[in-house]
């Protein structure tokens, strides 16, 4: 069974930092991409970042210069690095891998974790 598992929200300060990780279990092969999602109340999910396998990296405009993904393919970690952030930050911040074989693609998601900025 696939799960992934968010961690690193919580309630931070205007221009402060946050971490987020996310660990993912139950595959560890064909992983096509590793992606951060938010969603923020009464809003539609939105691509924040995202890594393929082959280590490129895309970034939503808004979070340019700010926000930097990474994975540890070793422990099957994504962190999501976010500095100077804004109180339009704030939303749930998801992770999403995608399973890409020859023949399909499957995406699964983790539950999402709060981030909240004051400002």
């Amino acid at each position: 069974q696939v799960r992934l598992v968010e961690s690193g929200g919580g309630l931070v300060q205007a221009g402060g930092s946050l971490r987020l990780s996310c660990v993912v279990s139950g595959i560890t092969f064909d992983i096509g991409s590793w992606s951060w999602y938010r969603q923020a109340p009464g809003k539609q999910r939105e691509l924040v970042a995202s890594i393929s396998r082959r280590g490129s990296k895309n970034y939503a405009d808004f979070v340019l210069g700010r926000f930097a993904i990474s994975r540890d393919s070793a422990r099957n970690l994504v962190y999501l690095e976010m500095n100077n952030l804004k109180a339009e930050d704030t939303a749930v911040y998801i992770c999403n891998v995608v399973k890409a074989v020859p023949t399909s693609t499957t995406s699964y998601w983790g539950q999402g974790t709060q981030v909240t900025v004051s400002s």
